[in-house]
């Protein structure tokens, strides 16, 4: 069985539909820091200090879900050994 269901809504109506917050107050005042912060320091523009506070979580992020991958991959290939090959 399938079902095909086409919706033509905005995607802010989409957020209110799934029950998601509004986040274009925090974007756009993320925006103007950055903004400030590039104007302030023009002459020594440095983007990766810049970026530095909002990537440090995201970063760990990333490094967790790699070594989530390699554990799991690491004890799928090890369980599915010699089990059918021994007959």
């Amino acid at each position: 069985m399938k079902i095909h269901v086409d919706l033509d809504i905005t995607p802010e109506e989409m957020r209110k539909l799934m029950g998601l917050p509004d986040v274009e107050a925090f974007q756009q005042q993320l925006l103007d820091d950055i903004r400030a912060r590039m104007q302030a320091g023009a002459e020594g523009y440095d983007p990766l200090k810049l970026f530095q506070p909002y990537m440090a979580s995201s970063l760990a992020g990333m490094d967790m879900m790699q070594k989530l991958f390699a554990a799991g991959l690491s004890g799928s290939t090890g369980g599915s050994g010699k089990g059918g090959d021994a007959e």
